[in-house]
């Protein structure tokens, strides 16, 4: 298939990419600026440039494609507080791509907010994200000739790829504070996938999932954030604590909101329904490795 990626220069879309291009498909990724063309181009995939608020070339992109992979997402206005910002642009490019798909049975994957795979337990967590709108609109979508596929990705995705996600975030913090944190008794958890492992995910997803699947990327179902915390403590030799909910603005900044969530998320049904197995090292495996303590 022709597949055009957006987020074509990001951490995801960095094995994604390959892992397709490794199949047999053709790649088309969206780059912003020079640097993102050439690390798209880097990848092995053609460049098409442009971004998320041209929605004629998204279109077009999207028209002249058999699938699209929609990995990107406005992290700048999340990372200053305007979530709801950022998912309201999230679902306008989505609304663009289905209106270039529908009736035409292409595949159209996406991040997920979902409740599929049996996780229905985390109601509550996936009402209070604004992202939960987009969600609902691939199932719309699904029902308009579009083959929607949603993918829950784990709010721990890691490798030596990684570069911004939560657990540099947690290392960046621990460096400047001296103190590895964690809220509560840390005992609420993560689930966390490795990059490879979630790119093969979205290669089984993007040629065998049927439309309106629901998704869930979770090689690790739930591992203790105090767990994490303390990995990355004693790479650091700072101490891992828990940190006062008076003092968490002040010692994690924006990312105080996500310290204490508690989103295990089960994975059964998609590896029955894709055959993927994830055989990548775990998260804690992964942080003994070393590579997160190299790069600063």
């Amino acid at each position: 298939m022709r597949v055009f990626v957006t987020g074509a220069s990001g951490h995801i879309a960095s094995a994604v990419i390959p892992e397709l291009l490794n199949a047999g498909h053709e790649v088309v990724g969206l780059a912003r600026s020079e640097n993102s063309a050439a690390a798209v181009k880097a990848l092995g995939a053609e460049v098409r440039r442009g971004d998320l608020a041209d929605p004629d070339g998204l279109r077009a992109a999207a028209v002249d494609a058999d699938a699209v992979v929609h990995l990107a997402f406005d992290h700048t206005a999340m990372a200053a507080g305007d979530m709801a910002g950022a998912a309201a642009t999230d679902r306008a490019v989505v609304q663009v791509f289905g209106e270039a798909l529908a009736g035409t049975g292409k595949a159209l994957l996406g991040v997920g907010m979902g409740h599929g795979d049996g996780n229905e337990h985390l109601g509550a967590a996936y009402s209070a994200n604004p992202r939960i709108a987009t969600g609902r609109l691939f199932g719309e979508l699904a029902e308009q000739g579009v083959r929607t596929v949603l993918v829950g990705i784990p709010p721990v995705v890691h490798s030596a790829r990684d570069r911004s996600g939560f657990l540099p975030m947690l290392i960046r913090i621990a460096r400047a504070t001296g103190v590895s944190g964690y809220a509560g008794d840390g005992s609420n958890q993560w689930s966390a996938v490795h990059t490879l492992d979630l790119a093969r995910l979205y290669r089984l997803a993007l040629e065998k999932a049927p439309a309106g699947a629901e998704l869930h990327a979770a090689a690790e179902e739930g591992v203790a954030v105090r767990e994490i915390a303390e990995a990355i403590g004693r790479r650091l030799g700072v101490p891992a604590e828990s940190v006062p909910e008076d003092r968490r603005a002040e010692h994690f900044g924006f990312f105080g909101a996500f310290v204490s969530l508690d989103v295990p998320v089960r994975s059964g049904r998609t590896r029955e329904l894709l055959g993927w197995e994830p055989v990548e090292a775990g998260v804690l495996a992964d942080l003994e490795e070393g590579h997160y303590f190299r790069s600063e």
